[in-house]
């Protein structure tokens, strides 16, 4: 749990991140993450007619590939804490031509829905940046209809997931964020938040599966992963970064390198009509 001046300070801080990141997130990350996506819309079993929320939608790649496994008889709703993530989401959802599909301002503590609205809750690694995963859990649970599913990708450890490993390298030099427990590896073990989600009516279970993706040059990984939230620091400070990164990531020197990511899926259920009323 944080205070509120410090979950507004976070939130702040997050917004800007995002904000700052979202035009090279559209045009070098997403692409590199869609086995990620697409891995978790498969362990949700999305069928046609179902309801469907995106927490964290970043620029719109899991909405958009749930709309189509809905159906224009289903429906989904995508949220994300980013004005400049919903402007590229929102885009995206128009050029497709998904009518079935809304955007929204919204966090994942504070899920802008009624009760039981929906067969699905989905995150594609964004839970990981959550600022109070506790009341995330609550909130999940609440708009998930009985029976309903949830699943949320996260990253793994930084001995197993390399993003991870470049990302928290190159972090110790921008600074620590305004609250602890976020970041990249903040569910490397997810155990606490598993038992927070249980404590809110919903059980879930761990599985693992490794992706990965390639960089051409250490350049164009260092734009992409850590340009954004390494802006601000001098020039030494930043070249210092950078030679951490080098040596822990890039031991062979510069060149094409590829990213082994090890994704976990956090795949719950929401008891179902008979077990809710009994209890």
């Amino acid at each position: 749990m944080t205070d509120k001046n410090q979950e507004e300070a976070a939130l702040a801080w997050q917004v800007g991140v995002w904000n700052g990141i979202s035009d090279i997130y559209l045009s070098e990350i997403d692409r590199r993450f869609i086995p990620v996506v697409e891995a978790t819309i498969a362990r949700a079993a999305l069928t046609v007619g179902e309801s469907v929320l995106d927490i964290g939608t970043g620029t719109g790649t899991l909405a958009q590939r749930s709309a189509e496994a809905v159906g224009p008889s289903g429906g989904v709703v995508a949220i994300d804490i980013s004005p400049g993530m919903l402007e590229l989401a929102q885009q995206r959802i128009t050029s497709g031509g998904l009518d079935n599909t809304s955007v929204r301002e919204g966090s994942a503590e504070n899920i802008p829905a009624e009760d039981d609205s929906f067969d699905a809750v989905l995150a594609s690694l964004s839970m990981m940046y959550v600022i109070d995963r506790e009341a995330a859990a609550r909130e999940i649970a609440r708009v998930l209809r009985p029976g309903g599913r949830f699943v949320a990708s996260v990253w793994a450890g930084p001995e197993e997931c390399d993003i991870v490993l470049f990302q928290q390298t190159a972090g110790r030099f921008a600074g620590s964020p305004p609250v602890p427990g976020v970041g990249p590896a903040s569910l490397a073990d997810a155990g606490g938040f598993l038992l927070q989600l249980e404590a809110a009516g919903i059980q879930a279970r761990i599985e693992t599966q490794e992706f990965g993706f390639e960089f051409a040059d250490f350049a164009s990984a260092w734009d992409a992963l850590a340009g954004v939230t390494t802006a601000h620091l001098s020039a030494n400070q930043r070249q210092e970064a950078k030679d951490a990164v080098m040596t822990a990531v890039y031991p062979d020197g510069d060149g094409p390198h590829h990213f082994r990511n090890s994704t976990q899926f956090i795949i719950g259920e929401s008891p179902g009509r008979g077990t809710a009323d009994a209890n």
